[in-house]
């Protein structure tokens, strides 16, 4: 019927708030969540299956760092990824380096400590796989907005309840990062020092740390209490109002990236793969 909108017309439904349906502004903002999420966890099992340097390095470039350049976030992609990635990262590369059983190549002694060229080889080998995790996880964030997680979500199904969860999830970090932005902004309005030597710095976190949870706690009984009374807990399945965009070349795009990543775990366990 004309003037009717579809529930997946990319184009916000009149009377929705901003944040359902208003488009991405890339192509890659604009995919379906799921074929995103897909993508993320494709690249992240892939680089932990396909093994060695060159697989992972390449995935890496084909499935990150290209849809990062064609969504304009490449820059923050590689600050983000970095710093989630780096302190276990360092720790990994360390313990593989100096610590690897049967390695025979001495590369560098520091006293006990021998550092090895199998080590090396296998320490680079675990860094670029948990830069390739990293990567994946990074890039869904920063393109996928969570409201259209949750509506995907549950169009598909999946319960209420679920759908929440991985909201929460996807919304944890950068709420708990924002708050504690505010509060250290307001502490330093009240005269404490976080600047200048470490243990200046050391002690001015101690009164951030405490607000940081208890406001976090506090969120959490305020938004229970809020999906409360707006009846989230009432059995049944709702109706949708509006649904993320799914075209039928991107449900061909997951159930492909689905298959090859299944016949690249069957090639590896049966030896084909090496």
């Amino acid at each position: 019927m004309a003037g009717r909108v579809r529930l997946t017309d990319p184009q916000p439904a009149r009377g929705l708030p901003d944040f359902l349906g208003r488009p991405g502004p890339t192509p890659v903002h604009r995919l379906n969540p799921l074929t995103k999420a897909t993508l993320a966890t494709v690249t992240a099992v892939a680089a932990v299956a396909l093994g060695g340097l060159v697989g992972p390095i390449l995935l890496v470039a084909v499935a990150v760092l290209v849809p990062a350049a064609l969504a304009r976030v490449l820059g923050r992609l590689l600050r983000l990824a970095l710093l989630l990635a780096l302190p276990i990262a360092i720790s990994a590369f360390l313990v593989n380096l100096f610590f690897f059983p049967g390695a025979e190549r001495v590369l560098l002694r520091i006293g006990p400590i021998t550092a090895t060229a199998e080590g090396l080889e296998f320490a680079l080998q675990i860094l670029v796989r948990i830069l390739a995790i990293s990567g994946a996880v990074t890039l869904f964030y920063l393109t996928t907005r969570p409201a259209d997680l949750v509506v995907d979500l549950e169009r598909r199904g999946i319960s209420p309840r679920a759908a929440f969860v991985a909201n929460a999830s996807v919304q944890t970090v950068p709420a708990m990062v924002d708050r504690a932005a505010q509060i250290t902004a307001a502490q330093r309005a009240r005269g404490l020092d976080t600047e200048g030597s470490l243990w200046r710095r050391i002690r001015g976190i101690i009164p951030i740390v405490g607000p940081v949870i208890l406001g976090s706690i506090a969120e959490v009984e305020e938004r229970t209490m809020a999906l409360e009374a707006r009846g989230f807990t009432r059995p049944g399945r709702r109706t949708l109002l509006w649904a993320p965009a799914d075209a039928g070349l991107e449900r061909l795009a997951r159930w492909a990236m689905v298959a090859a990543l299944l016949a690249l775990i069957v090639a590896r366990v049966a030896g084909i793969w090496t």
